[in-house]
């Protein structure tokens, strides 16, 4: 039998040194002052979270012992204190906890909660929705944006098509590089609306859906979330780009680098490593590499460690790593 203090040593090292995460402050404070439209960042993980079901391993083991170093299912928010309407990117499993979350920083009591938009059909980003069935929430017509493939998934597969018959969620179907105007204050035009999301197609598995990343533009500033695509060499837009022509730029950080997995083949995993995507990023001057903020980490991604040296190497070279409770302002 394993003496006490000798699992209290254990357990310390790995929080202090062995685990392949660190513990992040969230930061539930007021909404700017300005009262403009921000991303408020739920969750980092990839679709299975961290620690990940089923891994015991030196890096899993922190966030079973300490429940504060968990990291769920990538997930954004979207607050409008202009108009009291906020949103939420992606339907995770983690969804009730988030959905808490959201329920600090934007408390229902001023703020409608309007529409959930999904990027495609793979466990980490829609799963969620079943929590707004009648076995759970019981939802009334929460809007559910989805594009076309995602939206017949959705009508005709169970559980899901069930939610819609019994009006748990209201299916709001979206195209490709056309904007979604949201809902607006009083006395202005659906033209002059504060928030508009615009879905573009990436390339990525699309067994049951296509995959969109979004264009979210405010008041001030636009954002692009992309937490799911394959190498950027296989997606028409150039990358680099696109980063100039935005404020920020949330994307996929899957994994950090090649041999992340061991025994596995991971160019049968064709996300674009953080380390590629810097060095396809490379030629961007320092305001623009700021722009960069990672996210979607596997559970193995270094870049959970915050005092990684992977960590300090992204930061070093003027790029961001998203955490829970980040706010960009719009």
């Amino acid at each position: 039998m394993r003496k006490p203090f000798v699992t209290l040593f254990l357990i310390i090292n790995w929080l202090l040194g062995g685990s392949q995460v660190a513990a992040q402050n969230v930061d539930l404070k007021q909404p700017p002052a300005t009262g403009a439209p921000y991303i408020y960042v739920l969750a980092v993980g990839q679709d299975a979270g961290y620690p990940q079901a089923g891994c015991f391993k030196p890096h899993c083991m922190p966030g079973w012992i300490e429940p504060t170093l968990r990291r769920g299912a990538v997930s954004l928010g979207l607050i409008d204190p202009g108009s009291n309407h906020k949103y939420m990117f992606e339907a995770t499993p983690n969804f009730p906890e988030q959905l808490y979350m959201f329920e600090k920083e934007a408390p229902s009591s001023r703020y409608n909660f309007s529409g959930i938009f999904l990027t495609h059909a793979h466990i980490g980003h829609y799963a969620g929705l079943m929590f707004l069935g009648h076995e759970a929430m019981g939802a009334e017509q929460m809007p559910v944006y989805a594009m076309p493939r995602m939206t017949e998934y959705l009508k005709t597969n169970g559980p899901w098509e069930q939610l819609v018959k019994y009006n748990n969620i209201k299916l709001m179907p979206l195209k490709n590089q056309q904007a979604e105007a949201l809902p607006f204050k009083s006395g202005l035009t659906k033209g002059e609306a504060r928030l508009k999301v615009t879905p573009f197609i990436v390339p990525h598995r699309d067994e049951y859906s296509e995959t969109v990343g979004y264009l979210i533009q405010g008041s001030n500033k636009r954002a692009i979330f992309i937490p799911d695509i394959n190498k950027w060499e296989q997606w028409e837009t150039n990358i680099a780009e696109l980063i100039k022509s935005v404020d920020y730029a949330l994307i996929d950080a899957a994994f950090y680098a090649d041999g992340e997995l061991p025994g596995r083949d991971m160019s049968k995993i064709p996300h674009p490593f953080v380390s590629e995507t810097m060095d396809t990023l490379k030629g961007l001057s320092k305001k623009h590499r700021e722009k960069v903020w990672f996210i979607h980490m596997n559970h193995t991604n270094p870049l959970l460690r915050a005092d990684s040296e992977q960590s300090k190497q992204v930061k070093s070279k003027g790029f961001n790593i998203a955490y829970q409770g980040l706010r960009l302002s719009l």
